[in-house]
């Protein structure tokens, strides 16, 4: 609940930047899940759902 609090308080540049921060992790990891071995697979699931996060307040305040 904190972190969506974080993110409702973030400017939109500074959205900008996290989305493109957390899809670079996000496809650094899935590619090296892909040729050996995460030492946590769970953090890709994590990875997506903050970008699913951001994603959604970049969305509402589109609409506002």
């Amino acid at each position: 609940m904190a972190n969506k609090n974080l993110i409702s308080e973030m400017t939109d540049l500074e959205l900008k930047k996290k989305l493109s921060d957390c899809k670079d992790a996000y496809t650094k990891k899935k590619l090296f899940h892909k040729t050996a071995t995460l030492d946590n697979p769970i953090s890709i699931r994590f990875d997506r759902r903050e970008i699913a996060k951001v994603l959604t307040e970049i969305n509402k305040r589109k609409i506002k």
